[in-house]
């Protein structure tokens, strides 16, 4: 049996500390595609928060309810072209997502357990180094808010 079609409608979680280090996974199918923790919804009902709750989970073990830590939906949607190589995951003819911006304030850079069936490294850089290495470009603007939301 062959899994569903994904939903196009997904999270990006930008996973940071104060000091505005961010950590970014390796995608295990694309060796060099450097990102935050992204998901696409389970179910269309599904709240955006349940996703980037859940899929920070998935990816990184984190429980981004934890003591010190904050999850904050910025409010942002990201419409974009779905990239070639990733279409055959939606049903026949969908061609755009739309992705819901988050953030998650952790006290300090940790390291965190990886699905490797889904990424195979992690990084934390600062702030200006994550984004350039960053390979969608939405992630890359996500990242490069970060100073001027925590009001630096």
């Amino acid at each position: 049996m062959s899994a569903p079609f994904k939903i196009p409608q997904s999270v990006l979680v930008v996973i940071h500390t104060p000091a505005l280090d961010v950590l970014l996974i390796e995608r295990a199918d694309a060796p060099g595609f450097w990102q935050s923790v992204t998901g696409s919804k389970d179910a269309e009902d599904e709240a955006f928060e349940a996703t980037a709750v859940r899929e920070v989970w998935e990816e990184t073990g984190l429980d981004a309810h934890a003591p010190g830590h904050l999850l904050t939906d910025w409010g942002l949607e990201n419409v974009y072209e779905i990239y070639p190589q990733w279409r055959h995951r939606y049903e026949p003819g969908v061609t755009r997502n739309t992705e819901r911006l988050f953030g998650l304030s952790i006290p300090k850079p940790v390291p965190v357990t990886l699905s490797p069936r889904e990424h195979r490294a992690q990084i934390w850089l600062p702030w200006a180094e994550a984004a350039e290495r960053c390979f969608s470009p939405s992630n890359a603007e996500a990242v490069l808010q970060l100073p001027r939301r925590h009001g630096r």
